[in-house]
Formats: structure tokens, C-alpha cells, sequence
């Protein structure tokens, strides 16, 4: 009978020293795997969601996006871009997403609802609806060698680059270019 009871211990050490392996192990993977999508959202891409009627018809209130950082990283950030940025510093959580219009080096002015870049008419061809005013763009705008004019496609209601209040970007306020849209599903796809 003794034995038995050896062979019972016996077995349930083995059991133990498994489960207690396969417990290490499933802890590691966790570990390993938290520290990619941190890594993976922290540098390549991350998730955001529309807030606001300011991108439409491209983009929709509560539409969710992908967003990647690397690619300016690498190359320069084109006209019409969908960028992702952060209009508040101090505002880590806060992101706003506008196309972009006006280039380093450009001048910028909006008149009678129509874009100049550098003195040329722009042949906008995102622009939704006419917007009355220009407000800081009313006047020529030169921007610096790391700024960007920045319009919401729906430029009626947009908060971008005309109000003082967000005014010029600069380069390191951009966090990223808009990849493409995840939900609804009834939409998912690349942004142009």
C-alpha cells in the first residue's frame, strides 16, 4: 500500500512540475506578446476613430482607421495626405485628422472658397462644400521649411489650419498617415 501512495506522490509532483512549466511558459508568451502590440502600436500603427462631420464624405463620424508612423519617417509627406495629428502638446489623447494642402515653403491663401498655393489656383478636388471664409488663410500665408496648411474635407465645418487656434502643423506634430478603414465593416478599405 505504501507504494502505491509513492507512486500517487510521485505522480502528482510530475503533475505539479508540468502544470507549474506550462504556467511559466503561458506567463512568457503573455509577456512577449503585451511588449509586440505595445511596440507595434507605440511605432508602426496605431487605431483611431472619427469624431465629427469634418472629413466627410471621405471619412465618417465614429469610423475606425488604421494609422501607420513609419513612412515619414522615410519619405516626405505629399499633398492630399490623410495625416493624423496631435493640435495640443499637452494633449497626448487628443488626435485630429485633416488632409493635407499647403507644403514647407508654399504660400497659402483662400479666397471666395478657392485655394492658391504659391500665387496658382489649387485644383482641390477633395473639397465638399464652398466655405465662406478663409479666416487666417484670407491672407497670404507663407509657411516655414517644417509646416503644413492642413483643411478638413468638409471645410464648412472643419477646425484646421484657417483657425488660430490650431493654425500651422509642424512636422512633429504629425503622428501618422491614415492607412485604412476597419469598421464598419460595410467599409472597410483603403483611404485615398
Amino acid at each position: 500500500m505504501e507504494k502505491v501512495e509513492v507512486l500517487e506522490t510521485k505522480d502528482k509532483q510530475a503533475i505539479f512540475t508540468t502544470l507549474k512549466k506550462y504556467t511559466i511558459e503561458m506567463i512568457i508568451y503573455i509577456a512577449i506578446s503585451v511588449c509586440i502590440i505595445l511596440l507595434v502600436r507605440t511605432f508602426l500603427v496605431q487605431h483611431v476613430r472619427v469624431s465629427g462631420a469634418s472629413m466627410e464624405p471621405t471619412l465618417h463620424n465614429k469610423q475606425h482607421l488604421l494609422i501607420e508612423k513609419v513612412s515619414y519617417k522615410f519619405k516626405k509627406i505629399n499633398r492630399y495626405d490623410i495625416i493624423v495629428f496631435q493640435p495640443y502638446p499637452e494633449d497626448k489623447d487628443l488626435f485630429y485628422i485633416k488632409r493635407v494642402i499647403g507644403l514647407p515653403g508654399e504660400t497659402v491663401k483662400i479666397e471666395n472658397s478657392t485655394i492658391y498655393i504659391n500665387g496658382e489656383k489649387l485644383n482641390d478636388p477633395y473639397g465638399y462644400n464652398n466655405f465662406t471664409d478663409g479666416k487666417l488663410a484670407k491672407d497670404t500665408i507663407l509657411l516655414g521649411s517644417n509646416d503644413y496648411f492642413v483643411l478638413g474635407d468638409n471645410r464648412e465645418v472643419s477646425k484646421d489650419s484657417r483657425e488660430k487656434e490650431i493654425g500651422l502643423l509642424t512636422y512633429d506634430s504629425i503622428v501618422g498617415k491614415a492607412l485604412c478603414k476597419i469598421y464598419p465593416f460595410n467599409d472597410v478599405g483603403a483611404i485615398n
